[in-house]
């Protein structure tokens, strides 16, 4: 049998249920000197762009409002558009960076449809890639990370870095 090396995955695991507060509320709040060690890469007026650290994918991004609501019909009209627009500019970031096959973009609103934090809409941005996947999460639960998170952020980082990038949504 051989193993696989994902010690990231502990942490989820242990506090899975004990984590108190919302991410999506939390990790922006933090010192942009924090960033790194929040995996956060974009910090708009109305929304924000930070990895997943228990991704499915390399690259897995999650783009969120800062405003605390369950879903997309809550967000006022400003929102929603800088929430499409940093998708937007999130999937020609992940094409340039890790030249993916595909992606799989969505959300999951409310428990039973697979939301992990379901009181903070957010959208999961899921690069894919021909031969991704194979038996380890079918057989064995685990899923197979390629390359370390900090290495994927240390790719991406420099392309949400690059201007110019303007939201389509004025004041």
């Amino acid at each position: 049998m051989k193993q696989v090396w994902a010690p990231w995955r502990m942490n989820y695991i242990k506090n899975a249920d004990a984590t108190p507060g919302c991410i999506f509320c939390d990790k922006p709040g933090k010192a942009r000197s924090k960033d790194r060690e929040s995996y956060m890469f974009y910090r708009g007026q109305r929304a924000f762009v930070m990895m997943n650290i228990y991704p499915y994918t390399n690259g897995h991004l999650l783009i969120a409002p800062y405003l605390h609501v369950p879903s997309l019909e809550d967000l006022p009209a400003t929102v929603s558009h800088d929430l499409t627009d940093l998708t937007r500019h999130s999937l020609t970031v992940l094409r340039a960076a890790l030249a993916p096959d595909g992606f799989n973009v969505g959300m999951n609103l409310g428990r039973v449809a697979g939301a992990g934090v379901e009181s903070h809409v957010h959208v999961h941005i899921v690069p894919r890639w021909n031969g991704d996947n194979n038996f380890m999460p079918v057989l064995a639960e685990t899923r197979v990370m390629p390359e370390h998170l900090k290495a994927t952020y240390d790719k991406l980082l420099p392309y949400f870095r690059r201007k110019p990038f303007t939201l389509s949504v004025q004041k």
